[in-house]
């Protein structure tokens, strides 16, 4: 879908202290008073760790939305970005959670600072013979794509990857983990947590599927079949474009699937 489509959808977190600047309900009125008077729809999380994200809108109210937030959290945001001919959320949704992406365990996110690859690297990487591809994602992603080679931990939801972890790969500590989600999100506490547990060498797929999608062409890609993203367009193909992914309430019902915890 090019930039000339009437709906700008984008992604985005910031794990920052964003409790310190002012209550998160005063900031939670201001953000949703703002989408309403720039007619964007789609879910923000904040929490005392930051905020997390997906949203659509006309480009221009994307973008002076972001300045907004940029100002209102005095901080920069970074943000995958596609675009469709109709909204992808039926409504405005600003929640105050425990957690931005919940895990349920303390995590430090600075210790994973170098454990970034980058989507142009990430083929390298995970070719080599001696890396364990974890999807850090639910069953229900991996089962519409995943990398070729990847490791399904059949989850319902996030917080239970600790333990497939600690049943399935305590004896491989010394291997090489390689782990990628939808956005990022999911892997910038799981590689911290994973470090924290013993393993050696951690990487994280930096922007997640969506960047590399973004990046890498369909020629050199290794991913297989489509992405699973969490509005209406249900999956997303290489080109960021909807897929042919079945309806969201034929995948799941909306009580089992935490989309505002596992959205990236």
């Amino acid at each position: 879908m090019s930039e000339s489509s009437a709906v700008q959808i984008i992604t985005f977190y910031q794990f920052k202290e964003i409790a310190l600047l002012r209550p998160l309900e005063d900031s939670r009125q201001f953000i949703r008073d703002e989408m309403i008077s720039r007619g964007i729809k789609g879910t923000l999380i904040l929490a005392e760790e930051g905020v997390n994200s997906t949203i659509a809108g006309e480009p221009n109210a994307i973008a002076a939305f972001v300045t907004y937030l940029e100002d209102l959290f005095d901080t920069t945001l970074v943000y995958k970005s596609s675009y469709s001919d109709v909204f992808p959320f039926r409504k405005i949704d600003v929640k105050i959670k425990p957690e931005i992406v919940t895990l349920k365990r303390s995590v430090d996110i600075s210790k994973g600072a170098g454990t970034h690859v980058s989507p142009t690297d990430w083929n390298d990487l995970i070719s080599l013979p001696d890396v364990i591809l974890l999807d850090t994602r639910n069953d229900y992603e991996f089962n519409t794509g995943t990398f070729e080679g990847a490791l399904n931990p059949g989850t319902e939801k996030f917080s239970d990857l600790p333990e497939f972890v600690e049943q399935n790969l305590s004896e491989h500590k010394d291997k090489k983990i390689a782990m990628f989600c939808t956005g990022g999100i999911r892997c910038e506490k799981f590689a911290p947590y994973m470090l924290a547990q013993g393993f050696r060498e951690v990487y994280q797929l930096q922007g997640g599927i969506l960047k590399y999608l973004e990046e890498v062409g369909s020629d050199n890609s290794k991913w297989q079949g489509e992405c699973y993203v969490f509005d209406t367009r249900v999956t997303v193909d290489h080109d960021l474009k909807k897929g042919e992914g079945r309806d969201l309430s034929q995948l799941q019902s909306e009580a089992e699937i935490e989309v505002s915890d596992d959205r990236k």
